[in-house]
């Protein structure tokens, strides 16, 4: 088992280093989208530097506060966006017939599906969410040290499984029809412009929603409100190990997966 693990990870990283080489032949192509989505994710941050400016603070939090959690979320959301494309665009596969290919290689088609495509563009994104993340830090004055770099890693990496989860799940939908993805998209893009947001300022059942169905909340609002000392909304040790939710959001996805790999009727082209 843990040789065919160390496979499948060697696999990825193959694919993965396949797609981002192929990307960069491109180079001024590679440049431009990057630029573009830069531009137009400091366009979103100025929405929201707008708002405070013309309606002052949100109760209990700044603007730097609010700043932190934007670019934490584009961080997170720009890595498995890039990683998940080869989901994102699945029911196209299915159309065509492709996805019977995938089957009859001797390969899992998660890791094939996974290294389709490492959208490099989404580094405009990336880069963006990380200036906006480190002004707020700055800003804020939070003293870092091991325990919260840790949990802001693992932050990070809890809430990239639960974005890889719910293009997993658009992905699964699929099977059944191909007209879902707007429907995910509420919970997908939609999502990421929630957790731009602290979970606190949603109604009581919007915080229900998106703490224990869509976790979205124990990806960004519990861990992040720990590390800029709010630390009284929830125990603390729930507070920083609240990430393990979106790792368990992502092997419920994988588990719907197989389940509609297991009904997947063939289009015979």
């Amino acid at each position: 088992m843990d040789g065919y693990r160390q496979t499948a990870v060697h696999l990825l990283i193959r694919y993965l280093g396949i797609s981002i080489r192929g990307q960069l032949q491109y180079k001024a192509s590679f440049i431009f989208q990057s630029v573009g989505h830069l531009l137009i994710t400091g366009i979103e941050f100025l929405g929201i530097w707008a708002l405070f400016d013309r309606f002052g603070a949100l109760p209990h939090w700044s603007l730097q506060e609010v700043a932190f959690f934007y670019g934490t979320v584009n961080i997170q959301f720009a890595i498995a966006d890039a990683l998940g494309r080869g989901f994102d665009v699945f029911a196209g596969f299915v159309k065509t017939g492709e996805f019977d290919r995938m089957l009859l290689r001797p390969r899992s088609v998660v890791i094939q599906l996974l290294g389709y495509e490492f959208t490099m563009r989404r580094v405009g994104r990336l880069l963006q969410g990380l200036a906006i993340f480190l002004w707020a830090g700055v800003s804020l004055g939070i003293s870092w040290n091991l325990v919260l770099v840790s949990v802001w890693l693992f932050a990070v990496a809890g809430a990239v499984a639960l974005f890889v989860g719910l293009v997993i799940i658009q992905a699964t939908i699929a099977f059944w029809t191909v007209e879902s993805i707007e429907i995910m998209n509420t919970l997908t893009y939609g999502g990421v412009q929630t957790a731009q947001y602290p979970l606190s300022i949603y109604r009581k059942a919007f915080q229900r929603f998106f703490t224990f169905v869509v976790p979205l909340g124990a990806v960004t609002y519990f861990p992040l409100s720990m590390i800029i000392g709010k630390t009284g909304i929830a125990s603390i040790w729930f507070q920083a190990l609240a990430p393990a939710l979106g790792f368990f959001f992502l092997i419920s996805a994988l588990f719907f997966w197989r389940l509609g790999v297991r009904h997947y009727a063939s289009t015979g082209s």
